[in-house]
């Protein structure tokens, strides 16, 4: 009795020492001077430490009622813009140890750039000045799997052909070109999201102007949902 006591008490204080040791977030919402301090490199290379956060478990410990609370009117200043797939397992706040009011979130999906995806990056961009924009792929994507199988479902279909060239793109593949074959969807969503990369450079002026003057950045990532782990490219 006395030896389970003892673990139980021992379990108790590493898990309060780990809480501890946690990273705390400000309990107000950025302000446009403390946005204003970022470079859309710094922006990135938080994205990438929050991921990291994530991945070893020493998240941010938020409460974001109390945030709203202090912060009202609240303001508006996220740092990046992502764009996501719809899929209800990537929480794109979590995954980049991100709180309210740090980043724009849009999701479609298989993540591909719409029009009124982009004209929503132009406002985060050029309103509220947003210095990031990232498309991010996952493993496993169902409108990745879709694409590759040719489904035809509704207005589906139509969002599915937006991803068919990624399709083409991977059609000399050395593999097995079926849903369930994992190496050769993941080249399908990486190339899926250069695609949308592309788009969004082609579609939009404003966009395309303010990456030439080194005001935004915008890149790609793909998120592994087994491991946590989001891979970043370089373009």
């Amino acid at each position: 009795m006395k030896e389970k006591f003892l673990g139980k008490f021992r379990e108790f204080v590493r898990a309060f020492l780990r809480d501890e040791t946690l990273k705390h977030s400000s309990p107000c919402l950025k302000t446009k001077e403390e946005q204003d301090k970022y470079t859309p490199q710094m922006v990135l290379d938080e994205l990438i430490a929050g991921n990291e956060r994530f991945t070893r478990g020493e998240h941010t410990v938020r409460d974001h009622s109390r945030t709203m609370h202090n912060s009202y009117p609240p303001p508006q200043y996220p740092k990046a813009f992502i764009l996501s797939c719809i899929d209800s397992r990537v929480l794109v706040e979590d995954i980049f140890d991100q709180g309210v009011g740090d980043i724009f979130v849009g999701r479609v999906a298989g993540n591909y750039a719409t029009d009124d995806m982009i004209a929503s990056m132009e406002y985060a961009c050029v309103v509220t000045g947003a210095k990031l924009i990232l498309v991010l792929g996952h493993e496993n994507c169902g409108a990745i799997k879709g694409a590759i199988q040719g489904v035809e479902l509704g207005l589906l279909t139509g969002l599915l052909d937006k991803i068919r060239p990624a399709v083409c793109d991977c059609e000399h593949d050395n593999t097995e070109h079926t849903p369930d074959n994992c190496d050769y969807t993941h080249n399908v969503a990486v190339w899926n999201v250069r695609h949308s990369l592309q788009q969004i450079r082609r579609s939009s002026p404003i966009l395309r102007q303010l990456e030439a003057d080194g005001k935004l950045m915008i890149r790609g990532a793909f998120y592994g949902l087994s491991t946590g782990v989001i891979e970043f490219f370089d373009h």
